[in-house]
């Protein structure tokens, strides 16, 4: 991550988890974006100064909450609908940016990080 840092124009973020923001505003060029579109069911923590020093914007788009998505999923699952996605793990995350830099993409890549978050 520190060796992308100010490589993004744009981050859309689909975490609908409580989970930090720094780490994606630090990924952002300058007068970069990141797009809410996942809705965590409690307020996450915005570090403004990154913000203002590095002319970012923080937006969002309401595309639906949580029953909006189980909905599609559900109806997604009914008509054996599934996406085609690599999950990645952090520590592959370097190879995988790498990867998108060379077009060496198939399918969706998914940060997997499921065992990384801090439990407490």
């Amino acid at each position: 991550m520190q060796g992308a840092a100010g490589s993004l124009d744009g981050i859309i973020n689909t975490v609908s988890a409580i989970h930090p923001l720094l780490p994606l505003i630090n990924l952002l060029k300058t007068h970069g974006k990141l797009v809410m579109v996942g809705a965590p069911k409690k307020p996450l923590e915005l570090p403004v100064f990154p913000l203002l020093l590095g002319r970012k914007l923080v937006a969002g788009s309401a595309i639906g909450g949580m029953k909006e998505t189980q909905e599609t999923v559900d109806s997604a699952a009914k008509h054996n609908i599934t996406p085609d996605v690599e999950v990645v793990p952090m520590d592959y995350v370097n190879t995988t940016l790498e990867r998108l830099l060379k077009s060496d993409v198939k399918y969706r890549f998914v940060l997997g990080i499921g065992n990384t978050l801090n439990k407490s």
